[in-house]
């Protein structure tokens, strides 16, 4: 018997973790999974690449439960990496200097994914950049070499290849991936955001049919591209 909490409204257990997401990113993957690079921009008074800085960071681990918005949840990830809420305070403000009033965020990823979060919940004390899972660094399927990990908010929040970090005063500009109806700015968990204008309720009988045939593809570009990756050290 584990100590789990019950799992929130419309969520069920799977004992594995898939490669996953909206199907165009299946045969999207990064370039570069070695050194962890972030280029921070938006409204800020210095755009700026950091690196090196991260690996200077406050490390910390954290087991959290990992929850797509298609309803399946994995329980019990061990994370490692450092705290969203201390590489702003350390890295962001000292070199990016962004505006006060820019708390409106873009996350993007090497294979084009992008999403948005509000400052405050980035800010919360368990949202992570994650470079390692379950005691080992993250795999390409699971976002090498850094990702974000936010356990209150669904899983498509959580970028993966995480490259670029803007900081913005306003949504105005921003259009994210997908249908409208379909993302939700906030997107937590609790409440059941799964996206916009449609009950959450209503969505778990939209998204639950595609989680298989999802699974299944993701699987299938991901050992292509394992095989290709051979192929050409040959």
């Amino acid at each position: 018997m584990n100590n789990y909490p019950a799992l929130p409204p419309g969520q069920r257990e799977i004992n594995t973790f898939p490669r996953f997401g909206l199907t165009p990113f299946a045969k999207r993957f990064p370039e570069n999974v070695g050194e962890a690079k972030i280029l921070i921009g938006g409204d800020v008074q210095t755009p700026v690449e950091v690196g090196s800085e991260l690996e200077r960071m406050p490390r910390v681990a954290q087991c959290a439960d990992f929850h797509c918005v298609t309803t399946w949840t994995r329980r019990g990830l061990q994370w490692g990496g450092m705290r969203f809420a201390d590489f702003y305070q350390q890295v962001v403000v000292p070199l990016a200097q962004p505006a006060a009033d820019a708390t409106f965020v873009v996350l993007k990823g090497q294979d084009g994914a992008r999403t948005s979060m509000l400052l405050e919940d980035l800010l919360s004390p368990d949202v992570l950049l994650a470079d390692r899972l379950d005691g080992q660094p993250l795999s390409i399927a699971h976002g090498a070499p850094l990702r974000l990990v936010a356990p209150a908010h669904y899983g498509y929040k959580s970028v993966k290849h995480v490259a670029r970090i803007d900081f913005w005063r306003s949504d105005a500009n921003y259009r994210p991936f997908g249908l409208r109806f379909m993302v939700h700015p906030r997107a937590r968990v609790a409440f059941e955001e799964r996206g916009q204008w449609v009950p959450g309720w209503l969505l778990r009988y939209l998204y639950r049919p595609l989680i298989g045939p999802t699974v299944s593809r993701f699987e299938r570009e991901m050992q292509r591209h394992l095989e290709a990756d051979v192929r050409d050290k040959k």
